[in-house]
C-alpha cells in the first residue's frame, strides 16, 4: 500500500512521528525557549487562546495541579499563547503555575503547529488559536497530538499518555 501525501496548502503542516523543527521564542521567567535546549526530556507544548479567560484558567490551573506526575514522566510542560510577556507573567503569578509560558505575538509558533483557525465568537468569525496540546519525545519527535480539544480531564489524558512513552 503506498501513500500518495500531496497538500493543496502552501503551509508544511507537522504530523505525528515527525521531527518537530527548533525554535525559540520568548517565555516567563526570564528567559527564551529553545526546543533544541530540551533534548533529552519529553516535552508537553499546549496552546490555548487567551490568559484569564474561563477556559484557559481551568486548564492552565490542571497542568499545574498534575505538574508534579509530569516530571516523575520526565516531561516538561509549556503553555503558548498570543499574549505579551507581561500578561503571561501576571497569569502565572495568579495562578502559581510552576512551568514556563512562551510568548507568541507575532505567531511564530502558532505557524509551525498550525493552531490558528478561523472560529465562530458570537455570531462573528474571528481568527484565533485552537486550543491544541502537542508531546514532543526525548529525540524531538512528535509522538501525540490532541487539536480542537474541551479542557475537562485533557491534563489527565495528557498526562496518562505521556507515562506510556519511555525512553
Amino acid at each position: 500500500m503506498h501513500n500518495n501525501h500531496t497538500s493543496g496548502s502552501s503551509t508544511v503542516s507537522l504530523e505525528v512521528n515527525s521531527k518537530v523543527p527548533d525554535f525559540s521564542a520568548t517565555c516567563t521567567g526570564g528567559a527564551n525557549f529553545t526546543l533544541s535546549a530540551h533534548a533529552g526530556k519529553n516535552l508537553i507544548i499546549y496552546f490555548y487562546p487567551k490568559d484569564s479567560t474561563p477556559g484557559c484558567t481551568t486548564e492552565g490551573e490542571n497542568f499545574r495541579d498534575l505538574h508534579s506526575e509530569f516530571l516523575k514522566a520526565d516531561c516538561l510542560v509549556f503553555g503558548v499563547s498570543r499574549d505579551s510577556l507581561k500578561s503571561h507573567e501576571n497569569f502565572k503569578a495568579k495562578l502559581e503555575l510552576p512551568f514556563e509560558l512562551i510568548s507568541d505575538p507575532d505567531e511564530k509558533v502558532c505557524t509551525i503547529f498550525d493552531v490558528m483557525k478561523m472560529k465562530n465568537m458570537y455570531g462573528k468569525q474571528v481568527r484565533g488559536v485552537e486550543r491544541s496540546t502537542f508531546v514532543i519525545n526525548k529525540k524531538g519527535i512528535l509522538v501525540q497530538e490532541w487539536r480542537g480539544l474541551k479542557v475537562p480531564g485533557h491534563a489527565q489524558a495528557v498526562l496518562d499518555f505521556v507515562r506510556t512513552i519511555g525512553d
